[in-house]
């Protein structure tokens, strides 16, 4: 199913695609930068599901988006002092953070890591997806692994067809970096991926 965001019918596919994800269908759908692949975070089948769609390897576990630090509860473990500062400067954007994960969390979404990765994502559809659903969503790119990312809807469906339940046409997507990925479980802050954010953000001048 291919629906077209419009600038009246926002409602009506939020609705639409929650009701898809709590069925355990894969939504693609556009956020800040590309376009991303979403299933909800407790459907087993459904994340295996994604996986052998996306070709992708097993030691690389999916990110997840919420839509408030509320849905943090359902999949992680703890949430330190060091990673609430970060959320209060990033959130919502581009900072994707390594958290501890949640007993008996898929290890799609952990890679036996015992970590899991989420951000609150920054003004896109995606956002008011995760608002909309209430519990985290995969946020993988709309890729088959190794190839690049989908910028627009086309692009989605020549890589997939109807192997997506739903694909929500938001145009064109603004591309450029990836998120950063910080590990915040620890004792201090570990920067897994330089994306938007520049790890010289991070780290603290020398006196």
């Amino acid at each position: 199913m291919l629906v077209k965001i419009t600038g009246k019918n926002l409602k009506d596919i939020l609705g639409k695609a929650v009701r898809i994800l709590n069925s355990g269908g894969i939504v693609a759908f556009p956020t800040e930068t590309f376009y991303g692949l979403g299933v909800k975070f407790d459907m087993e089948a459904s994340l295996k599901r994604l996986y052998e769609l996306k070709k992708r390897p097993k030691e690389k576990p999916m990110p997840l988006i919420i839509g408030s630090r509320a849905s943090l509860s359902m999949i992680a473990a703890s949430v330190n002092e060091m990673a609430e500062s970060l959320m209060d400067k990033f959130w919502p954007g581009p900072l994707t953070l390594l958290l501890k994960a949640k007993e008996g969390l898929s290890s799609c979404l952990t890679a036996d890591t015992g970590r899991v990765a989420v951000r609150i994502p920054g003004e896109s559809f995606a956002l008011h997806l995760a608002r909309e659903a209430g519990f985290p969503i995969t946020a993988t790119s709309a890729n088959p692994s190794g190839m690049p990312p989908a910028e627009d809807a086309d692009a989605v469906i020549r890589y997939f067809g109807k192997e997506v339940d739903m694909v929500i046409d938001g145009g064109r997507t603004a591309g450029g970096l990836p998120s950063t990925i910080v590990d915040a479980a620890g004792e201090s802050i570990k920067i897994v991926r330089e994306g938007v954010i520049a790890r010289s953000v991070f780290e603290k001048p020398r006196s």
